[in-house]
């Protein structure tokens, strides 16, 4: 029998507890779930993708049938090349279902075959984004609720005191 794959695509930076409870959710349904980290030329990232990749597996290492990879360029091409049958996206949000229903559409029109299958993550994080997190760490604030214990130590790394990276307020 095939094994069915499943990508689930996002730039992780960092990954959080939200992102592993959609992972374990597609876990459950698919025989192999790709977390693939998208090189984003227009974003800049606080981690490479090297680091991100290392939070990635270490926090995920209790997961039997998940990769971690890296992609640039469209999605569904990806997802193509990787024998998927499914793309995973996490909505938190009403907020966004409207973004994430376009992008299901256009890959759709690309690529027929890959269904894209929208999971929710456990209500305590529903309200848990990369940026909150990075946010709240700038101020030297404690995440460890919030994200694995290897991104808690790379984000005290990063944000040593006094050192406030963001021009945003929560």
């Amino acid at each position: 029998m095939k094994k069915k794959t499943a990508v689930y695509p996002g730039t992780f930076d960092p990954i959080t507890f939200g992102h592993i409870d959609i992972v374990d959710r597609a876990c459950y349904l698919f025989d192999h779930v790709i977390i693939a980290i998208a090189e984003n030329p227009s974003k800049q990232p606080l981690f490479s993708v090297e680091e991100r990749k290392d939070m990635i597996r270490e926090s995920t290492r209790s997961i039997e049938n998940v990769e971690v990879d890296a992609f640039e360029g469209l999605l569904v091409e990806y997802a193509t090349l990787r024998n998927a049958v499914a793309i995973i996206r996490g909505l938190r949000a009403v907020t966004d279902f409207e973004y994430e229903l376009q992008m299901a559409l256009m890959n759709r029109n690309l690529r027929d075959k890959i269904a894209t299958v929208f999971l929710m993550p456990h209500e305590e994080y529903i309200y848990l984004n990369s940026s909150i997190v990075k946010e709240v760490a700038s101020f030297g604030e404690d995440v460890s609720r919030l994200v694995p214990e290897i991104v808690v130590r790379k984000l005290k790394e990063t944000y040593s005191p006094g050192t406030h990276h963001s021009t945003r307020r929560l």
